[in-house]
């Protein structure tokens, strides 16, 4: 497969970015893009391995709660009615942010979701489960699962396990209000539904290019080392980028990479404020899937690419454009 590799080094090179190179009439001309996996609006993307395939997730759209699209190989999507069609009286309608599902001890599907908290007034994590990754998700408890409003409250979730333990990641939404903002994580009870422990604080926003934020965790564990791709700088526009970190247990100590994963500059334009990322496992390895900005900023599409890994550094093999 001939491919554009980016790593660390490919990121901190001196690529144009989005402006691309200048054509014949001396303007300048629009970086060439992949097709995406899905050409409509689909951000956040969460991606559940099923025995039927693969099922994805993603935030909110002008109808739909928590979006659901499922695919046999990752590259061909079906997308399905409304996986949570009814919220609980304790939200605010109108956002339903980067959705997770996991399956718990006893088979159930449990769906962590983003949406702001009627009682607090602030984006906080709440719970729903369903027999099927499908939906439909039914909201449980009286209120949200983790909404710490001193900190901003709570979005992002993600789960990792470890250990035969089940964590609960997620982002203190402090960028709201004024604060610093911290990857956190706490054990879950067997149904997923309740913590079992007090949050630890794992990593915060401190690089310049990360801006006043960290957010979108998803870590993995390989030979021993943990590995977090998260997120961070301004969703809205080319500065979003996906960043990488390395620790040797889930509560740290973590090292940042000084340099983004992924990013606009690094993918030469390719893929426009790149984020919102989960790792797949595949049969031939595993796959990095993101969203990334339409041409006109309107939609993030969904994107993919090969995940490998080299002396232990995670490497993107991104495709190369058509000469």
């Amino acid at each position: 497969m001939s491919a554009v590799v980016v790593g660390l080094a490919a990121c901190s090179g001196g690529a144009t970015g989005a402006e691309g190179a200048a054509d014949d009439s001396g303007s300048a001309a629009a970086p060439w893009r992949p097709e995406p996996l899905i050409s409509q609006d689909f951000p956040d993307p969460d991606v559940l391995v099923t025995d039927d395939g693969y099922v994805a997730y993603a935030t909110n759209g002008p109808h739909t709660n928590v979006r659901v699209a499922t695919s046999d190989d990752l590259v061909t999507w079906e997308q399905h009615d409304d996986a949570m069609p009814d919220l609980p009286p304790w939200v605010i309608p109108g956002r339903t942010w980067a959705p997770e599902v996991t399956r718990a001890d006893d088979g159930t599907y449990v769906l962590y979701f983003t949406a702001a908290s009627a009682e607090h007034g602030v984006q906080c994590l709440g719970a729903a489960t369903s027999d099927g990754p499908l939906g439909p998700f039914e909201a449980v408890g009286d209120g949200m699962l983790v909404c710490p409003e001193a900190e901003g409250g709570a979005i992002d979730a993600a789960t990792f396990e470890d250990g035969g333990t089940t964590y609960l990641l997620w982002k203190n939404d402090g960028n709201c209000c004024g604060h610093d903002t911290w990857i956190q994580a706490a054990p879950l009870t067997a149904d997923g539904l309740s913590l079992a422990g007090d949050p630890v604080r794992l990593f915060r926003q401190d690089q310049a290019w990360e801006g006043d934020l960290v957010e979108a965790p998803t870590i993995v564990r390989r030979d021993g080392t943990y590995h977090a791709f998260y997120s961070a700088s301004f969703y809205g526009d080319d500065s979003y980028a996906v960043g990488h970190a390395t620790a040797p247990s889930l509560t740290g100590p973590w090292t940042k990479d000084p340099e983004p994963l992924l990013s606009t500059v690094g993918s030469g334009g390719m893929y426009r404020g790149p984020g919102g990322q989960d790792v797949v496992p595949t049969p031939d390895g595993e796959m990095f899937l993101f969203h990334a900005w339409d041409g006109a900023y309107v939609e993030r599409e969904l994107y993919g690419v090969p995940l490998v890994w080299e002396a232990g550094r995670p490497v993107l093999e991104l495709p190369t454009p058509p000469r």
